[in-house]
């Protein structure tokens, strides 16, 4: 199983303490923040996989670091934590649920459709054009 690097940011540092021993239990390297601030400046230094943003962080701080983290040109997925069914941050790549056995598997299933997607684009990449045979 390969290793994935997390980068998870939540104000909540009980809630981010117990979710850090669930993710190191199954696999995942995790790199815990506490700050916007912080998450920043360990997501410019580091090589992550997914970036898991608390719901502890407000609506327009999740939004903006998401948005900083597009800007800077990465494709690194980001999964937004949600407090309840049914709750839904658009600008994220998943809205997970805070449950550790949903947690774990909308984690599972965002790397999964990351490396799938980042393995297509290589593929495509390294294909030459089709060029019909009764083409010039």
């Amino acid at each position: 199983m390969p290793l994935t690097v997390v980068l998870a940011v939540c104000l909540d540092s009980t809630a981010l303490a117990i979710r850090d021993s669930v993710w190191r239990s199954f696999g995942y390297t995790v790199t815990t923040t506490g700050s916007i601030r912080e998450a920043i400046e360990r997501f410019k230094a580091g090589d992550f996989d997914m970036v898991l943003l608390g719901h502890s962080i407000p609506a327009e701080s999740r939004e903006r670091l998401t948005f900083l983290i597009r800007a800077s040109g990465s494709q690194v997925p980001v999964a937004s934590i949600c407090k309840s069914f049914g709750d839904r941050d658009s600008f994220a790549d998943a809205t997970v649920g805070s449950e550790p056995s949903e947690l774990l598997l909308g984690m599972g299933e965002l790397v999964a459709k990351s490396a799938k997607m980042l393995a297509m684009r290589r593929v495509q990449n390294e294909l030459p054009a089709y060029k019909a045979p009764w083409s010039a």
